[in-house]
């Protein structure tokens, strides 16, 4: 009987990784909004399949598609794209191929049914999610964001864009994408004439954002096609300026791809140029934050004193302590600590949009 779950280790998975022990592999990403009469189902039959390639990586399903960032051994890629293919809403759907690919960005293969595919905040029903803004490749984006007309707004979280954004865009200092939506509509009320365009990482984001900008009466709604990903590489391959300047945030084990040699942000507890995010060494704390070389070796690879006091705890005094810990609250703070003194927003909303408005 197939299995359903992976059965072992996450440790002993993630030291296999990090050891190189994978073989070579393909990083991809991929999402495709359609109506799944049972999810489940469908999750069972794509873990089956995936797991006869060796595919790693992490997928949500639901009634409303699916939101796929997975790793495919190179050798299997063909074989993974052909079997895809065949299923009816996914046949020649664009594989978004990562930028800087080391074959270390997933150890395990989880895929997992949920309401949404993406946690929205949006009840579907109120307005038309099919009536999505513009898409625009990488040469149309680059023009229309030199147009003095154009709101360029990055529809990522703060940790996000800290590292990397596009040349002159709005950043709004969000926690989720669920924050983002209500809080940049009630910023940008009175200039639904002006040219809206949206970026993310990959495009999902803006699906949604698009559409419900669109109801809120938005007339000029456009959104980067592929994302930041996609752009990325049309940039490459046709010779275009690329105006995305730093890094590009991944959520998964390689944290960021590198786009531009820019290195925009801080060390979190140093101030010094640095772009590199970790979590930190302490279970029961987690924190997502940037850290340079110089303070991951005097700090162990923890955010704080505190912290580092308590991975030198005996194991069994550490669980002690992280018992009744929500790690999955501590671990989304991102980045948000009163004791790190150097984080920064580049461009908020409210400051972005003054000359708007002005």
């Amino acid at each position: 009987m197939s299995k359903l779950h992976n059965e072992e280790d996450w440790r002993i998975l993630k030291e296999r990784m990090f050891q190189g022990k994978m073989g070579q592999r393909v990083t991809i990403s991929f999402y495709q909004y359609a109506k799944l009469g049972n999810p489940q189902l469908f999750r069972d039959y794509l873990f089956i399949h995936w797991s006869e390639l060796g595919v790693l990586g992490r997928t949500y399903v639901a009634h409303e598609g699916i939101n796929a960032q997975i790793s495919v051994p190179a050798e299997n890629f063909e074989a993974f794209r052909d079997h895809l293919y065949t299923i009816s809403f996914l046949e020649n759907i664009r594989l978004n191929l990562a930028i800087e690919d080391d074959g270390k960005s997933f150890y395990k293969l989880t895929i997992k049914v949920r309401t949404k595919i993406l946690a929205d905040g949006l009840t579907d029903e109120s307005f038309d999610v099919t009536d999505k803004g513009t898409h625009l490749r990488a040469k149309d984006f680059n023009e229309i964001i030199e147009d003095d007309n154009t709101i360029l707004i990055d529809m990522r979280n703060h940790y996000e864009h800290e590292i990397g954004h596009f040349k002159g865009a709005i950043t709004p200092d969000v926690d989720t994408f669920r924050d983002s939506l209500p809080y940049i509509i009630d910023q940008i009320k009175g200039l639904e004439d002006k040219n809206l365009v949206m970026y993310c990482t990959g495009g999902i984001r803006c699906e949604k954002a698009s559409a419900w900008m669109k109801h809120n009466g938005f007339k000029n709604v456009y959104q980067l096609e592929g994302g930041i990903i996609e752009y990325a590489r049309q940039a490459e391959n046709e010779n275009l300026e690329n105006k995305f300047i730093g890094k590009n945030f991944v959520f998964d084990e390689r944290w960021a791809e590198r786009i531009s040699d820019d290195v925009i942000s801080k060390c979190h507890q140093c101030g010094k140029p640095c772009d590199t995010h970790t979590n930190c060494e302490n279970r029961g704390c987690h924190l997502l934050f940037i850290q340079c070389d110089e303070c991951k070796a005097a700090y162990e690879g923890c955010c704080s004193n505190e912290c580092k006091e308590v991975i030198h705890l005996p194991e069994d005094e550490q669980k002690k302590q992280r018992a009744g810990i929500d790690r999955g609250v501590m671990t989304f703070r991102k980045g948000r600590a009163g004791y790190l003194g150097h984080k920064s927003i580049h461009n908020p909303l409210e400051e972005g949009l003054k000359k708007f408005k002005t």
